[in-house]
């Protein structure tokens, strides 16, 4: 699992938003990180069966004469593992430094090098109904009711990536990425 949506972020500040508008939009991603980790930590024991079972189904679909039980073990610790990291992922306390500017461009240019998938025009359709929410103005009160609508409306940040370039074209090796992916999009629903 790659740290994608930290860095794009990092580059979606660079990209010219203007001071005002990215505050709103800035605050509004926060809420809705905030609200994901939380979702998701509450059921984390829900999504870990989920990813249990979508990877037995995955892989008796694509793969039925490769897998062997030692194979299937391993993936689904890769699966399991990859759960407890896209819920850190989204955690707010170590979310501060998203939005540091430092050497974004090259950590954007790192992470088009590493990533299997290409999550550029998620995060800018994340950061535009972000920035589209935040127009209406933010308050305490609507804030994370605003999360919730972002969550709703574009689901959980690279999940539709992930799900795309898997679908496009299955590897094996993108496999425990794509299950905890389709996992998170069925339990955020």
């Amino acid at each position: 699992m790659n740290f994608d949506g930290r860095i794009s972020h990092r580059k979606a500040v660079d990209n010219g938003y203007g001071e005002k508008e990215m505050n709103g939009t800035n605050l509004l991603l926060k809420a809705y990180y905030e609200a994901l980790y939380e979702r998701l930590d509450a059921k984390k024991d829900i999504l870990t069966v989920k990813v249990k079972v979508l990877l037995q189904e995955e892989m008796a679909k694509r793969w039925p004469d490769e897998i062997d039980e030692e194979k299937y073990t391993a993936y689904k610790d890769a699966c399991i593992a990859f759960v407890d990291e896209r819920i850190e992922y989204y955690n707010p306390i170590g979310i501060q430094y998203l939005f540091d500017r430092r050497r974004a461009k090259e950590a954007f240019e790192l992470e088009l090098q590493l990533n299997w998938y290409d999550s550029r025009a998620e995060f800018a359709a994340l950061v535009e109904a972000a920035s589209e929410k935040a127009e209406r103005g933010l308050t305490e009160e609507t804030l994370r009711p605003l999360a919730e609508e972002l969550i709703a409306e574009v689901g959980a940040f690279p999940e539709k990536s992930i799900i795309s370039g898997y679908e496009t074209q299955p590897a094996l090796g993108k496999l425990p990425d794509y299950v905890v992916a389709r996992a998170i999009r069925e339990i955020i629903r």
